[in-house]
């Protein structure tokens, strides 16, 4: 076994246990889910981040190989995700803003639904870009991108050329089916903030993507 599948295979593992590992907590102790396991700045959304990192490490690596091929577009793009998982990284933490102490800029303070450095939790003309932009619309993307595209990369080739020119990791078929388990689980969890253990999960599904994508003609 290569380094690639050991890692890829331990990032399933931590799915798995996130997942049970939250069942069991808001089963338990709801309130200790609540306010400890899924809080800000806890166990949950602290690990989101260092994965989300972790992909965006994967990404550069993609990218580093790449430019040792000589496909300078594929390279670029690649590294324009990177830095979209380093983006994501930052707001969820919003920024180190507590980690380190900072203070919260004027603006953020007027339109910063929780007070704090993150675009994520800006309100526009009173609506909440988690709930509108950040909400439905990177659910649809995401779904469309974890669910769909791995069905249809193999058996539709245009689908195939359109992703392959834009150096896109298209998932296999098995993150398809966690992704599914994973959202029927954690809206089981009856909760608040059990949609943190979610962002988790696709954390590490995406280190697992960006590590052994599906290959054109491989299936799932």
């Amino acid at each position: 076994m290569n380094a690639r599948t050991f890692l890829d295979r331990l990032a399933l593992v931590l799915i798995a246990i996130t997942l049970a590992a939250s069942v069991v907590i808001a089963r338990v102790s709801p309130e200790y889910f609540r306010t400890v396991f899924a809080a800000e700045d806890r166990l949950v959304e602290n690990a989101t981040a260092i994965f989300l990192l972790v992909a965006a490490l994967v990404l550069l690596w993609r990218a580093a190989r790449f430019i040792g091929r000589g496909a300078r577009l594929a390279a670029g793009l690649t590294l324009v995700y990177a830095m979209l998982f380093v983006f994501a990284a930052g707001e969820e933490i919003s920024w180190g803003q507590r980690i380190f102490g900072w203070g919260t800029p004027d603006f953020f303070a007027r339109n910063n639904y929780q007070n704090e450095i993150s675009l994520h939790n800006l309100t526009v003309g009173g609506h909440r870009l988690a709930r509108t932009l950040f909400g439905s619309v990177l659910t649809a993307v995401l779904l469309l991108y974890l669910v769909v595209l791995p069905l249809l990369y193999p058996r539709v080739a245009a689908i195939a050329r359109l992703a392959d020119r834009l150096a896109v990791p298209v998932p296999r078929l098995h993150h398809g089916a966690i992704a599914i388990i994973a959202s029927l689980v954690v809206a089981a969890i009856d909760v608040r903030r059990n949609w943190e253990v979610y962002e988790l999960v696709f954390a590490l599904l995406a280190v697992s993507i960006f590590l052994r994508p599906q290959r054109r003609g491989g299936g799932g």
